[in-house]
């Protein structure tokens, strides 16, 4: 009995990567005949198993998705994976308290030598800083996003432009992409109304139903979603990833004291106290302000739109110091 249960989870786990099997393949990787196969497939499918037979010469196997959830099968290594995975998902994301539940689901059915491992790992996902007051996402929204998104069907929903601020009119778009970016979730989405794209926090949209009629999807800027949604956060059009102002200055101090700080910018070294930087930002004035941080004497090499922001800058300080000099 032993031995046919260790076979049946060997065949479970060649039938789970996904690839279809010959007969022939599979008796020769557990050693055992073809007969023995099939008796061993029909095993399988009495517990739950959708096993499919592929037709062709010679025949084959294939594990396919069922109505319900089957026993699953993980090694070691997947299944102290899926436990950092889950670990990391229960630290305040919007399937939190799901992923709680299966990581204790799946402890309870570990060996004690799993069980021991996972146990020593104690993980906490530390959300950046301007992410901290994140709103949560109601689940049922992300996904009935997706299958309009995977249906390709036009969306209408409610939308709240701000905290604070009253609903919007209702927006008519064709919804294209779910994107995570600092812990918040954002639809990627062509606006029928405005006749342009538009990213729409998640956590303001309210869906209506029924949805409208399908689209064929529109070629998104950029050339990806990821690529997209970087350039428009970053004040562009999302047809590139650049900032919109990009300047380059000498600052006075040695390139391994600005490079930490430095985030996407480029330093490079020109000696032991002096390096060049290369940085980029949604203005002019913001550029001015990144570069002013790193409390040194700065050069200013161009373009002139960054020497005349510095400029503004300075004059904008110094009559704020004279304003409180004067009180």
């Amino acid at each position: 009995m032993h031995k046919t249960s260790s076979r049946l989870l060997a065949l479970l786990s060649l039938l789970q990567t996904h690839r279809d099997w010959s007969g022939e393949d599979l008796a020769g990787r557990l050693d055992i005949t073809s007969r023995t196969v099939r008796r061993d497939i029909d095993r399988l499918r009495e517990l739950g198993y959708r096993i499919t037979t592929v037709k062709g010469p010679a025949g084959g196997y294939r594990l396919d998705a069922g109505a319900h959830m089957p026993p699953m099968l993980f090694d070691d290594g997947q299944a102290v994976a899926l436990a950092v995975a889950l670990q990391t998902a229960a630290s305040g994301t919007t399937v939190a308290e799901d992923a709680t539940r299966t990581l204790a689901t799946l402890r309870q059915v570990m060996p004690s030598r799993l069980r021991h491992r996972i146990d020593l790992l104690r993980i906490t996902a530390v959300p950046p800083p301007e992410a901290r007051d994140v709103s949560q996402v109601d689940a049922r929204v992300l996904v009935e996003l997706s299958r309009a998104i995977h249906a390709r069907e036009e969306l209408r929903f409610d939308h709240t432009p701000g905290a604070g601020t009253s609903l919007d009119h209702p927006r008519r778009v064709e919804p294209h992409h779910l994107v995570t970016r600092l812990n918040r979730w954002y639809l990627v989405a062509w606006d029928l109304d405005r006749e342009d794209w538009r990213t729409f926090r998640v956590d303001r949209v309210r869906p209506r139903t029924p949805t409208g009629p399908r689209f064929t999807p529109r070629e998104l800027p950029g050339g990806s979603v990821s690529a997209f949604v970087t350039g428009r956060f970053r004040g562009n059009d999302g047809a590139t990833t650049d900032w919109p102002c990009r300047g380059e200055v000498v600052l006075h101090l040695p390139a391994a004291e600005i490079a930490p700080f430095a985030q996407d910018g480029i330093v490079e070294e020109l000696g032991p106290h002096r390096c060049r930087l290369t940085l980029g930002s949604w203005s002019w004035t913001g550029l001015a302000a990144a570069i002013g941080r790193f409390d040194t004497e700065i050069d200013v090499i161009g373009p002139p739109q960054l020497a005349t922001a510095c400029a503004d800058l300075a004059a904008r300080y110094a009559r704020a110091a004279r304003a409180a000099g004067s009180d």
